[in-house]
């Protein structure tokens, strides 16, 4: 058996075990995400929430999948159907395959690239065009209005995100996310984490994922009260269960990377305490519980105040900390705390 590992199908076939072993976390981690992300807001509306299906409710979310699988799929009579089918599946598919080169400890990762962070960025990129295929392809002034939204909200919030990533690069010296981690790995635990030199940066990457990922209170592009569910609202059964498991897998896929750049990846916040995936798995949990919490509680922008805030304070501030962390790297202020090249790269 290891003989035949070492060959080219026993090779095509360890590739092929661990792409779904990474395409099963994240369809489990779906489920309990939607469950959680309902009982949260249930809590701060002081109800009970899903209860009925399943210990606690717990297969709630298995019972809402089928009911969509089994719908029938209404397409629209003027849609253009090609590109109607492919719009969420699309946005399925490009939010999965990103999660190829997200570490859960050191060398648990399917690629390990060393442009890691280029790749996540071409694949978030991309992401736009399955909600502009949506919007356009419906034929309906309100989709198409969601879908522009979504163009330009997701355009406006990925420059910032990307120079607030560069303060991280320019710290580490490597685009690769397991050197970023290494480099956060110090004597002093979770003071060691990056979240501490970049400090105003996880406040502006935080709210800038919200947005990227059209999370409330950014949700302009699916504004129920203006645009009816926006880009979704000429879709039903599984297209639209792939347009939703598309947006949740793409907000898990922030919460890794907020874990990743600034709190430590797989590293234990106590020292002498092992590190593991499970830490890894655990931050990722409380950032989405902060995802859910802000869904609760915070009431929706408007979309001048959206836009205004990406160009005019996000878009300058992240700018400006660029150049900070490039001079205090260069000149190893605060005792090299923003320069860890060595130990990064």
């Amino acid at each position: 058996m290891a003989e035949f590992l070492t060959t080219g199908p026993g090779i095509a076939l360890i590739i092929v075990a661990q792409c779904l072993a990474v395409i099963g976390f994240v369809m489990v981690s779906l489920l309990f995400l939607v469950y959680g992300d309902r009982k949260i807001w249930a809590a701060v509306q002081m109800r009970r929430g899903p209860n009925v299906v399943g210990i606690f409710g717990l297969l709630q979310t298995v019972a809402d999948a089928l009911k969509y699988v089994v719908k029938e799929i209404v397409i629209p009579a003027g849609a253009d159907k090609t590109v109607f089918m492919l719009a969420p599946l699309v946005s399925f598919v490009l939010a999965m395959i990103a999660w190829a080169v997200i570490p859960f400890n050191d060398t648990w990762v399917l690629a390990d690239l060393n442009v890691a962070i280029l790749y996540v960025f071409a694949i978030g990129s991309l992401e736009v065009y399955g909600v502009i295929m949506g919007g356009w392809a419906s034929n309906s002034k309100y989709p198409f209005l969601g879908s522009l939204r979504s163009a330009a909200q997701m355009i406006s919030y990925e420059v910032s995100i990307g120079l607030i990533i560069i303060g991280v690069v320019l710290s580490t010296g490597s685009l690769n996310f397991g050197d970023i981690v290494r480099a956060q790995d110090g004597a002093y635990g979770f003071f060691s984490w990056y979240w501490l030199p970049h400090l105003p940066m996880v406040f502006l990457f935080f709210i800038s994922a919200l947005a990227e990922t059209n999370r409330p209170p950014f949700d302009l592009p699916e504004a129920e009260s203006e645009l009816v569910a926006g880009y979704q609202v000429e879709y039903s059964s599984t297209p639209f269960l792939l347009f939703m498991a598309g947006e949740y897998i793409a907000i898990f896929l922030m919460c890794a990377l907020i874990t990743l750049l600034f709190f430590g990846g797989w590293l234990s916040p106590i020292p002498g305490v092992a590190d593991g995936a499970l830490w890894m798995v655990g931050k990722m949990a409380v950032f989405f519980f902060m995802f859910a919490m802000v869904k609760a509680i915070v009431p929706r922008y408007r979309y001048d105040q959206l836009m205004r805030l990406g160009w005019k304070v996000f878009l300058p501030f992240s700018l400006a900390w660029v150049v900070i962390v490039a001079f205090f790297a260069q000149y190893g202020a605060f005792g090299g705390a923003y320069a860890r090249w060595a130990v990064g790269g």
